[in-house]
C-alpha cells in the first residue's frame, strides 16, 4: 500500500498528535465514510457518501516518491469516480473491491487533489474491515500528513492501534481527536476511556512481580464435580473414547443449549494437554501410495460449517485423515463446540487427526475475539485456562511426505530458515513480538518479489521468490498456508507452489466468502479442493462474545 515508510512489522510510532493536530471543531467531509462507524461483523452501515470535500485543499502533498501513489499527471475528476465506486461497493460489505477503486482513485489523483485525503482515508477504513490493521494505520498517516487536522484519520489509526493492542499509541490519537472535536464526539470519548484503562492496567501488571503458579492441569481435578442425574449429554470415560462418544458428541452440542457436562470438558482437555505434550513441534506425515489426506484452513468458531465438511467429506477415521491448519475459535460464537469436538477427535485418532496451532491460539486474541468470553459463558475460567495450556502445545507445522510443509500464516523476514530450525522452536508459550514463531503464525504471501512490512502490523510479508528460495533449499514442492479469507475458499500462486486454504464459508456472518479444503493423495501429492456454502447455524450473532470494544471496531475481515 503506497510507500511503506515503517518498520518490519509494519508499525512506525504515533506522530505526537500534540503537535501535529490542530483543532477543527464541525468538520465535515462529504464522500468520506463515515468514522463513527464499527467496521464488520455485526453492525449495520451508516455512510456519508455523497460528494465533494468541503474545506480547504490538503496541508502538504502526495506521495511522489514513484510508487505510483498519486504522483504525477492525473485526473480528478476520475479520481472520484474511483472513489464512489469504492464507497458504493462498501457499503455492499464486498472490502477487498472497494480497497482496490480507492486504490485507483489515489493512483488517478493530481497531487494537489484536494480530496487525495479522503481517499486515503477511506481506504484506511477499508483496511480495518479487512483487519489489515498495518495497512491501516500507513493509509491513516497518509491522510494525516496531506491534512494534518483530519479527525478522521486520527480516528481510524487509533482504531488500529487498538486492534493490535498499541494502547498507548491509540491513546494518543483519541486524545488527538477529542481535543480537536471539542470533546464532543462519543464515539472517540469512549475508546479514548477504554485505552486509558488498558494502559492503567499494563502499568499495574508491570509493576507488580507475581511468582509463576501451577498450570491449571495441576490444580484441576474433575473427578470432584458431582454429575447430576438429570444429565442427558454423553459420558466421557478418560483413555477410552471411541467412535461413538464422538458421534454422540457432535450431535450432543449441535443443539442450541446443549453443553458437554463440565467434568467430562475438564478430562477432555487434561488428556488433550498430555496427548499433545508427545507431538513435536513439527509433525511428519507418511501416506501411503493409495492414501488421501484432507487439510482444512481457519474455522473460527462456525461449528456447523465444520460438521457440513464430515458431511460432504466423510468423518475423521484412520482411512480418512485431517489435518486442521489453525484457528480453530473466535469470532464465530460456537468456538467451544467447535474445540471440544476437534480434541476428540484428535484423542480419538491421535496419528490420523492432525492439530495445528494458528494465531487465534493466543490468550492475547481469545480475550479480544470472543473465546474467553464464550468459554466463560459456557463453563468457567478453569476450562478457558485449560484451553490455553493446550494451545501452548499445539505444533506449529507438518511436513507431508517430505515434500508439502502446512503451516498457518507463512514464511519469515530472513531466508535459510531449515525445517530443523522449526523443530527446535520453543513453542510452549504465547506468541512472542517478533521470531520465527510469530512469523510462522501471522505472515502472508504478497504478489511482489522480496519482503515487505506486514499489512497486519504482525509477521511480514514475503513474495514469490521467497517462496522460491524456501521450497528449494528445504526440497519442498509445496506450501499450504491459510490465516487469509478468500472469496473462493482457496488461492493457488507462485506458480502453483504456494496455497492457501479457508474453510470458513460466509465469514462472520457478512464475507459472502465460500469455505473450501484440499485433499491430496499419498501417490502424486496433487491438491484437489472442494467448495462449500455457509449452512443455517442457530441465531446467535458472529462476535456475541467479543470484548467490548470490538462492538465498536468490528471483527469480520480478510482471515485469520
Amino acid at each position: 500500500v503506497g510507500s511503506r515508510n515503517t518498520t518490519m512489522n509494519g508499525i512506525k510510532p504515533s506522530a505526537d498528535t500534540d503537535s501535529t493536530a490542530s483543532r477543527e471543531s464541525g468538520e465535515k467531509d462529504n464522500g468520506e465514510i463515515d468514522a463513527a462507524d464499527p467496521p464488520a461483523a455485526m453492525v449495520k452501515e451508516e455512510t456519508d457518501l455523497d460528494g465533494n470535500a468541503q474545506g480547504q485543499p490538503p496541508q502538504g502533498q502526495a506521495d511522489v516518491d514513484g510508487d505510483g501513489d498519486g504522483d504525477g499527471d492525473g485526473d480528478d475528476e476520475l479520481a472520484e469516480k474511483y472513489k464512489d465506486k469504492g464507497n458504493e461497493l462498501f457499503k455492499q460489505n464486498h472490502f477487498i473491491h472497494a480497497e482496490e477503486e480507492y486504490s485507483r482513485a489515489i493512483d488517478a489523483s493530481t497531487p494537489t487533489n484536494p480530496n487525495l485525503h479522503i481517499y486515503y482515508s477511506n481506504r484506511s477504513f477499508t483496511q480495518l474491515r479487512l483487519e489489515n490493521y498495518g495497512s491501516a494505520i500507513i493509509d491513516a498517516e497518509k491522510a494525516i500528513d496531506l491534512k494534518a487536522n483530519f479527525t478522521k484519520a486520527y480516528y481510524r489509526r487509533g482504531c488500529a492501534y487498538m486492534c493490535l493492542q498499541k494502547w498507548k499509541d491509540a491513546l494518543k490519537d483519541f486524545q488527538a481527536v477529542t481535543k480537536m472535536g471539542g470533546g464532543l464526539d462519543a464515539d472517540a470519548a469512549a475508546r479514548l476511556k477504554e485505552c486509558q484503562k488498558q494502559v492503567r492496567e499494563q502499568k499495574f501488571a508491570e509493576a507488580i512481580s507475581i511468582d509463576r503458579t501451577k498450570p491449571a492441569s495441576e490444580t484441576v481435578d474433575p473427578m470432584s464435580i458431582e454429575v447430576d442425574a438429570s444429565y442427558k449429554g454423553p459420558h466421557y470415560r478418560s483413555g477410552s473414547i471411541d467412535k461413538e462418544f464422538f458421534h454422540q458428541l457432535t450431535e450432543y452440542i449441535k443443539t442450541p443449549g446443549n453443553v458437554l457436562h463440565r467434568r467430562y470438558a475438564y478430562m477432555m482437555v487434561l488428556d488433550i494437554i498430555r496427548l499433545l505434550r508427545t507431538v513435536p513441534t513439527l509433525v511428519r506425515v507418511d501416506l501411503q501410495p493409495q492414501e488421501e489426506f484432507t487439510i482444512c484452513g481457519d474455522v473460527h468458531g462456525q461449528y456447523y460449517d465444520m460438521l457440513n465438511i464430515f458431511k460432504i467429506n466423510g468423518p475423521p477415521s484412520e482411512t480418512n485423515p485431517y489435518l486442521f491448519n489453525g484457528d480453530f475459535v473466535d469470532r464465530g460464537s460456537f468456538s467451544v463446540e467447535v474445540i471440544l469436538a476437534l480434541f476428540a477427535g484428535k484423542l480419538l485418532y491421535p496419528n490420523h487427526f492432525h492439530l495445528a496451532r494458528g494465531n487465534h491460539e493466543a490468550q492475547s486474541m481469545n480475550r479480544m475475539y470472543g473465546f474467553h468470553g464464550e468459554v466463560i459463558k459456557k463453563y468457567d475460567e478453569k476450562l478457558y485456562d485449560l484451553c490455553t495450556e493446550a494451545f501452548n502445545l499445539l505444533p506449529l507445522a507438518h511436513v507431508i511426505n517430505n515434500k508439502i510443509l502446512v503451516v498457518h500464516g507463512g514464511l519469515f523476514s530472513k531466508d535459510g530458515v531449515k525445517l530443523s530450525d522449526i523443530a527446535s522452536i520453543d513453542r510452549n508459550r504465547e506468541p512472542p513480538d517478533e521470531g520465527l514463531m510469530v512469523e510462522l503464525l501471522w505472515s502472508d504471501p504478497q504478489k511482489l518479489d522480496g519482503r515487505a512490512p506486514s499489512k497486519r502490523g504482525v509477521g511480514v510479508a514475503f513474495g514469490p521468490d521467497v517462496t522460491e528460495r524456501f521450497l528449494k533449499e528445504n526440497n519442498l514442492d509445496l506450501l499450504v498456508r491459510s490465516h487469509e479469507m478468500k472469496e473462493e475458499g482457496y488461492e493457488e500462486e507462485c506458480n502453483g507452489k504456494l496455497v492457501t486454504v479457508f474453510s470458513a464459508p460466509n465469514y462472520c456472518d457478512q464475507m459472502g466468502n465460500k469455505g473450501a479444503f484440499m485433499r491430496i493423495k499419498g501417490n502424486n501429492l496433487k491438491p484437489r479442493y472442494t467448495q462449500f456454502d455457509a449452512v443455517e447455524h442457530p441465531p446467535v450473532r458472529a462476535m456475541e462474545y467479543a470484548t467490548p470494544f470490538l462492538n465498536m471496531l468490528g471483527g469480520g475481515g480478510a482471515g485469520g
